[in-house]
């Protein structure tokens, strides 16, 4: 089973790029992020007639998330438990049935939290990434009481170490890499969760992210910061990981490129 994750930065205008890509890497599951669309403008006909069963959490014009599976959804929940009142669409759960057994996965879209002023306990958007990340780790604590594969996949906006940046000076201090949201990220692991790429990867500069100023693309100016956590039960079952890279080239792409995991489940 091919699992992956891409932030395609509105599913409209990367239509070209996505439906490119499921008809070349063909994945069972592909967890998108920052679609940016209500659920009734998602281009569904378009994704079913590539053999895909689509479940949506859109929001408009930003944010939103959806997972596109060839197997049927046995269960759909969208919201991440712990705040009512939070509207922004940012995570999604299905369950589908592998051969053996049920398989939970998650499309998640974490929180920037850019700026970061000076006190970081007094910045609102960074204050809310951290609080999303503590309701997350609650939530996966739940969830990996089931004892089954679990892929919690996604755009994490964290960068886990300084090989999964271009320039680890430069970058530090900013929301996706500063001391509050690594111990996060850490707790969050903590919990018993392999991040996939470093149980079978690792090296420094591969990255998933390259801005589209300053010349980051064609100078290899990225950053790693869209993963795949894993359960026990999912980390057995675990084949290899794979950055699809490429997808950054062609006309009009995402600032992401997609993530791929396999998994014998």
């Amino acid at each position: 089973m091919k699992i992956a994750t891409w932030n395609v930065n509105s599913i409209k205008a990367r239509m070209h790029a996505v439906t490119a890509w499921l008809e070349e890497a063909k994945p069972d599951i592909a967890c998108l992020q920052e679609i940016k669309t209500v659920d009734d403008a998602f281009p569904l006909m378009e994704i079913e007639a590539l053999g895909y069963n689509v479940a949506i959490h859109g929001q408009k014009s930003y944010n939103g998330v959806a997972v596109l599976s060839k197997l049927p959804f046995d269960e759909v929940s969208p919201r991440l438990p712990g705040d009512d009142e939070d509207e922004q669409a940012r995570y999604l759960e299905v369950v589908v049935s592998g051969q053996g057994g049920p398989v939970r996965v998650a499309s998640i879209y974490l929180p920037n939290g850019n700026p970061v002023l000076d006190d970081p306990m007094e910045s609102p958007k960074y204050t809310y990434k951290l609080g999303w990340m503590a309701r997350l780790k609650t939530h996966a604590a739940e969830l990996l009481k089931n004892e089954e594969p679990l892929i919690l996949a996604g755009d994490y906006n964290v960068i886990p170490r300084a090989g999964d940046t271009h320039d680890p000076k430069a970058w530090w201090g900013d929301a996706l890499y500063r001391p509050e949201t690594l111990q996060a990220f850490q707790a969050l692991k903590y919990l018993g969760l392999t991040e996939m790429f470093e149980q079978f990867d690792g090296r420094d500069g591969q990255y998933s992210f390259w801005d589209y100023q300053g010349g980051a693309w064609p100078n290899n100016l990225g950053i790693r910061i869209d993963h795949l956590l894993l359960s026990p039960q999912a980390a057995d079952k675990a084949k290899g990981i794979v950055i699809h890279r490429h997808v950054r080239e062609g006309q009009k792409p995402s600032d992401h490129v997609p993530v791929m995991g396999e998994f014998d489940l």
